[in-house]
């Protein structure tokens, strides 16, 4: 039989995250792959219980200690498990009993997900974001060419009539027939392609914090949370503040529904720099990331899956475009907007890559 260091040997330079249980459940040895995924060291946690390691929202004693008694092996699929630490992961483990000299330890071998979720996830957003644009762009193809025609023929019509009172139904016509192309065109989203040039984005977010505070009048409070070291993006600042500035002005008009709750309306906008970011299929060495937090009443389940298409609202008097051209713009710039909402923290993410800036 091979010495033990030598399995131990094997295990260091395995990617999958190995964890060693003894039949008390506590950890014997975990591997470096699971010390960089749990983040924590095998000294640090060698002896100690595993519930001190990470636990669930089920019973984690329960099905370790019957998989230990019954000499059964069990696997579970996208488990979501709370680190010492606090944070989450989202794994697929398998749990193999080893039985020797009538004594059963466990073998758990972690499998990550988050990065994988996070890629089918942002990969998601980035077709639905191309299918609309294309669908968008079919349709304002085949509106505003008989609406071009209507409004030249109501034009025709109002130099024959000789009645200026009959005047005013042939505006009528024409004034709709505009209104319904700047429709059209505004679903569009920009209308050029952006001219990218060194931007700090600090000088963006504190344009659009001066045109929101102006807007509400100090009904609502913004707190800056930047991070000065972030070096300069490459982007159309123009285009930039109209993302940043829908975002924003989506959480003022939530935080102005949630009026009966005793919350104190607040905006935060979080600046930081992330390592190694998937954006798609692409990773990016170097990512800007601001994150627009506001307290207010969250995005109902329901809206959460399509909030970034075309004329989809939660509010009655809204358009839905505003995040559609906000998600746009950002493609335009290689990134990304991404949420998560819960009642009392709606978080949309704006993730802007900095290794074409360099």
């Amino acid at each position: 039989m091979p010495p033990i260091n030598m399995y131990h040997q094997i295990l260091d330079n395995l990617k999958t995250a190995i964890l060693l249980v003894e039949p008390n459940l506590t950890v014997n040895y975990i591997n470096p792959a699971a010390e960089s995924l749990l983040a924590v060291s095998d000294q640090r946690i060698h002896g100690e219980a595993i519930t001190k390691l990470f636990h669930e929202q089920e019973d984690t004693l329960v099905k370790l200690l019957d998989a230990i008694n019954n000499c059964e092996a069990y696997t579970k699929r996208e488990t979501v498990l709370t680190l010492r630490s606090g944070a989450e992961i989202t794994v697929d483990y398998a749990v193999t009993p080893v039985t020797e000299n009538r004594r059963t330890s466990l073998i758990i071998e972690l499998q990550p997900l988050d990065r994988l979720i996070r890629i089918s996830r942002e990969e998601g957003l980035l077709s639905s974001q191309q299918n609309s644009q294309a669908l968008i762009r079919g349709i304002a193809h085949e509106v505003k060419n008989p609406l071009g025609g209507l409004r030249g023929a109501a034009q025709l019509l109002a130099r024959e009539l000789s009645d200026p009172k009959l005047h005013d139904y042939t505006n009528i016509i024409i004034e709709e027939a505009d209104r319904l192309r700047n429709l059209v065109d505004t679903m569009l989203g920009p209308h050029r392609a952006p001219e990218k040039q060194r931007t700090n984005i600090h000088e963006v977010l504190e344009r659009v914090r001066q045109l929101v505070e102006v807007e509400n009048e100090g009904s609502i409070h913004i707190i800056r949370d930047y991070d000065p070291s972030i070096p300069d993006i490459l982007g159309d600042r123009e285009q930039l503040i109209q993302a940043f500035l829908n975002v924003v002005r989506n959480a003022k008009q939530a935080l102005r529904q949630d009026s009966a709750s005793d919350r104190d309306p607040t905006i935060t906008i979080r600046t930081r720099t992330i390592r190694q970011l998937t954006i798609g299929s692409n990773r990016h060495r170097l990512v800007c990331s601001t994150d627009i937090i506001d307290n207010g009443p969250g995005i109902p389940a329901d809206l959460r899956a399509s909030i970034f298409l075309p004329m989809v609202s939660g509010r009655a008097q809204g358009t839905g475009l505003g995040l559609s051209i906000a998600q746009s713009i950002l493609y335009q710039h290689n990134g990304l907007i991404e949420c998560s909402s819960e009642p009392g923290n709606t978080v949309f993410s704006l993730h802007i890559p900095l290794e074409h800036a360099s």
